[in-house]
């Protein structure tokens, strides 16, 4: 087996090197490498910020980012509170509009009950904005002008000590979006190609903690038997077979240790954690690739940009990072390699996605900042 253990660079470090224990196991023998890494110092550099109406909310992922070719735009949100900021931005950086969504519970149309995710799924029919909150889960247009669906959370009739809310939105192949609750089942929604005849079509049972995040195969290749992984305040994760039924492939443990937020490429898992650590797993093995100490505090954020295999970190510590997989075709395991830090000064990021499929630009959100800021390849 051939493992690379990456110790990340001190926090607020510029132009630091970073060591990498090379660990080869072969016929019983351990071999230790020491080398340096260093990084581009100028591989992106800052935009101009998109403003937003309302700061963002601290909740893991709070950057959802739809790249809209045929109109040459981007589209972005950011939760605050019961309310999602989404804004239109265009390719040249000179048109933006503004668009407000609220907190609903069926045909109410306002309430103030807290939003906790909006995140956008991209089905081969169709492209779905979907927000989660403490009432139940709301299914609209991509431009956000229409709800398609609503679905509400079962909520005991007298208050208990466990918070209710849904958390955790992912497309998984042609027609399903996946979403999380905090009971710990997972809920399996069959979306029509156009309408909306949204149908709940199955509950998964396999976590008992509240659902962090998930996330699907996002290389595009079918041919990974892993298309699903879901996490959990434990750090558990369970790996799934997407279908008419899904099937539990894997649980990896995760020593009660939260898991923040998690991605799939190529079979492998990327997984982000309340210790600041990046795991790399094999996802229908759990075998572990690499341990990384990517950052000082709680890690908010994980992309992946699945055409060059960079991976996106951003954490408590006003960090964000760029790193690089690759996956050694002889032996199947993935190396990571640390390419960029940025310093977002006096921010705890909760927020940091890629702009496009190559991982050519980024953007990043902050707790109670109003401003989204990107950062371009130089």
């Amino acid at each position: 087996m051939f493992m690379r253990h990456f110790r990340g660079p001190p926090s607020g470090c510029d132009s630091c090197s970073i060591l990498v224990f090379v660990q080869l196991a072969a016929l019983g023998c351990l071999h230790l490498q020491e080398k340096e890494l260093v990084r581009e110092p100028s591989m992106y550099h800052k935009e101009k910020s998109i403003q937003i109406k309302s700061s963002a909310s601290a909740l893991y992922n709070n950057l959802s980012v739809l790249r809209i070719a045929p109109r040459s735009l981007t589209y972005f949100t950011v939760v605050h509170a019961n309310v999602v900021n989404m804004v239109s931005a265009s390719w040249d950086g000179l048109n933006f509009s503004h668009r407000q969504l609220q907190s609903k519970e069926g045909s109410i149309p306002a309430s103030s009950s807290l939003i906790m995710q909006a995140s956008w799924c991209v089905l081969p029919s169709r492209e779905l904005l979907v927000l989660t909150s403490q009432k139940g889960i709301q299914m609209y247009e991509s431009d956000g002008s229409i709800m398609v669906y609503w679905h509400a959370l079962d909520t005991p009739e007298t208050p208990t000590a466990q918070a209710v809310f849904a958390r955790g939105i992912t497309a998984v192949r042609e027609n399903y979006i996946c979403v999380g609750v905090s009971s710990g089942s997972i809920l399996i929604f069959d979306v029509p190609s156009k309408g909306s005849n949204v149908m709940l079509s199955e509950v998964l049972e396999e976590h008992r903690d509240p659902i962090t995040d998930m996330a699907s195969e996002c290389s595009g290749n079918l041919g990974y038997v892993a298309d699903l992984v879901t996490a959990d305040d434990s750090g558990l994760l369970c790996v799934w077979k997407s279908g008419e039924d899904f099937q539990l492939l894997n649980k990896i443990p995760g020593f009660d240790v939260c898991c923040s937020t998690v991605k799939l490429w190529k079979g492998t898992v990327a997984a982000g954690y309340g210790t600041g650590q990046i795991r790399i797993y094999e996802a229908v093995t759990g075998i572990v690739h690499a341990e990384v100490n990517a950052h000082a505090r709680w890690i908010y954020s994980l992309d992946i940009a699945p055409f060059s295999g960079l991976l996106l970190s951003g954490a408590e510590d006003s960090l964000v990072r760029v790193w690089h997989l690759t996956v050694n075709p002889d032996t199947s395991s993935v190396e990571i390699e640390h390419l960029y830090s940025e310093c977002v000064t006096d921010t705890q990021i909760c927020g940091a996605k890629f702009c496009d499929m190559d991982g050519y630009a980024f953007a990043v959100t902050g707790y109670d900042l109003s401003e989204i800021i990107r950062y371009t390849q130089t």
